[in-house]
Formats: structure tokens, sequence, C-alpha cells
């Protein structure tokens, strides 16, 4: 466990004036290290055997479909990994839930309409390609007719995974092409294409297979739970905007005196902050990680609009195209 670090206490007496006589407001805290990599690998570790035990019991002791199947969702979160890492993004992960499937995580303040579509697609897509590939090559590669047979259905499963998650649903990869092409812009749409995603997802989950399939209830609940956390942001910012604060910035380059100004809003609107005391005196509260922590939150990230209507055709075309192409190409798609 990691040793609890003292609040920041500043003196204010060493930090009220310049040389020059003018008002310095003291440093807001400093920037959170990164998250080291061995800390991340550790949790995606952790998570993957997690996975693996968990499908372990629930098909019924098959390791070989287990590491088919985990295989085959880490090959697609690995595209959308190494995409992100080519467009330098930070704190990078793979983390894996079970019985639901895995994602890949990355942060960055600057987001391109482009490069998000570029990620979003270099997960399903190779999938897709490779398992067309690999279902014309497995008869000349084995000539045993079950070899042949397990290696078409892992082609099949790699085409209907990746095709499954290229539905315009929310937060499926097709669902969130979407709405980064075409709805980030209203965030009423955005919002209510998201319920209705989650709607659709409970229905899936109880009713659109032969069973109910309980686990993927997680993914609505943790839609909506983000949803609602994302209108209370959005009510928050705009209170803060309000009072004269630019909240779209980084918080690197947020000013020491913009911090200490959002600070005293945050505490006249944050239920759980009331009790502390506005600046001055500018001093640090044992909450103050808290805080900074919510600030971080409310800084606003920039959306790159650099996708023409062409573009955006386009990958609509390649979106298609990758539902299109097993069936011109006589692929049947047979999963049991």
């Amino acid at each position: 466990m990691e040793a609890q670090q003292p609040p920041y206490k500043p003196n204010p007496m060493e930090s009220t004036t310049s040389a020059e006589g003018a008002f310095v407001y003291p440093p807001k805290p400093p920037v959170e290290v990164p998250k080291s990599r061995t800390n991340i690998l550790l949790r995606s570790v952790t998570s993957l055997v997690l996975y693996l035990a968990v499908g372990y019991y629930f098909f019924n002791s098959n390791w070989l479909l287990v590491l088919a199947l985990t295989g085959i969702v880490l090959f697609h979160e690995l595209g959308h990994f190494l995409a992100m890492k080519f467009y330098n993004y930070t704190d990078l992960g793979i983390f894996f839930i079970p019985l639901v499937g895995a994602y890949a995580s990355g942060k960055k303040h600057e987001v391109s309409q482009m490069q998000s579509a570029i990620i979003l697609l270099a997960g399903p897509v190779p999938g897709i390609l490779v398992g067309i590939a690999l279902h014309y090559v497995a008869p000349f590669i084995v000539h045993d007719y079950s070899q042949a047979y397990l290696l078409s259905r892992i082609a099949w499963i790699l085409i209907f995974l990746n095709l499954f998650n290229l539905l315009p649903v929310y937060p499926l990869d097709g669902g969130q092409l979407l709405n980064r092409l075409f709805l980030d812009g209203s965030n009423i749409i955005s919002q209510i294409f998201i319920v209705i995603s989650a709607g659709l997802m409970i229905w899936f989950a109880l009713y659109g297979m032969q069973q109910p399939f309980y686990p993927l209830l997680i993914l609505p609940l943790f839609m909506l739970s983000r949803l609602y956390a994302d209108v209370q942001f959005d009510k928050l910012t705009k209170k803060i905007e309000a009072e004269g604060l630019d909240l779209n910035t980084t918080y690197e380059d947020l000013s020491d005196e913009n911090y200490w100004k959002i600070r005293n809003v945050l505490i006249r609107l944050q239920p759980s902050l009331r009790h502390l005391p506005e600046a001055p005196p500018y001093e640090y509260s044992n909450k103050e990680d808290h805080i900074k922590n919510l600030m971080q939150n409310l800084l606003q990230r920039t959306l790159v609009q650099d996708i023409s209507l062409t573009g955006k055709l386009l990958i609509i075309l390649i979106w298609i195209g990758c539902f299109v192409a097993p069936s011109l190409l006589g692929i049947s798609i047979r999963l049991f």
C-alpha cells in the first residue's frame, strides 16, 4: 500500500506578493504523476486471469474454447491499443470484463475525429480480414477434417464477434463510430442515442438469445451511470462558465489564479465540499486530491472536427463493407 502523502500546506505568507508587490496566487497542486506501466500492466494481467477463470467455469472447463475466445478478444483490443499508441495516447492499457469482453483504455486532451474513427475501426476491421483469410486457408493448413473445421469455426467466430462489435449500438465500436462522426456536436441527441442503445442492450441480454445472459447487463448499467455522471458534470460546467471561468484547457495549462477561483465555485456548488472554507486563506484541505480530480474531469477535451463530408461517407462505406464482404465472398457463419 502506498504511504499517504500529507495534504499540501503552502504558507500563504510566503506566496502572496511578487518582488514588484503584485499579488501572487499559491501554486495549484502538482500534476498527478502518470500511472506507471507496471501498475497498468498488473491491472491488465489481473483482469485477464479473472476473465480466464470465469470463462473456464462458464464454458464447462473447455480450455480450448476459452483460449480461442480470449485470443480473438485480445487481437481485437490490440488493434485499438496500437492505434492509440500511434496517436500518442497516454495511460494505455487493455482490461478484461469476465463474460462480456475487454476494452482498450487511453487518455488524450485533444481528440481528433479522424484519429478516433481509425482507432475504432482498428479493432474490428483486422479481425474480419483475418477471419476471412483463415476461412479460406484453413483447408490448406491442415488436412485433417476435424482440425480444418476447428480453424474454420475460429474464423467464423472472428468474423461474427467483430461484425457484432460494429453494430450501431453504443458502446460497441459501431455505436461509438456513429456517435463520434455525427452526434458529438449535439449533446442531447447523443444522450438520447446512448439511452436507446442501453435499452437495446438490455433487451438483447434478456430476450435476444435462447436464454437471458445477465452478465451483459453490466454494459447498459455502466452506460446509464456514466450518462448520469456526464449530465451532472454538464450542469456543473455551465454554472462554472457562468462565473466567467474558462474550462477549455488542460490541468497543466490551468493558471494558479483560475485553480483557486474554480475551487471556490466547486466548494459552493458541491454538497460534499460545502463544509470547506473558500479562499482566502489559500490553504489546501485534506480533500485537495478529490478537488483536483474533480477539476481535471471538468476541464473539457477538445474535439477536432477534421473529417469532411466525403471522409465521413468513405468511413461509412468501409463500415458497410465489413458487413457485406463475408456474404459476397460466400462465407456462411455457423457458430454452433
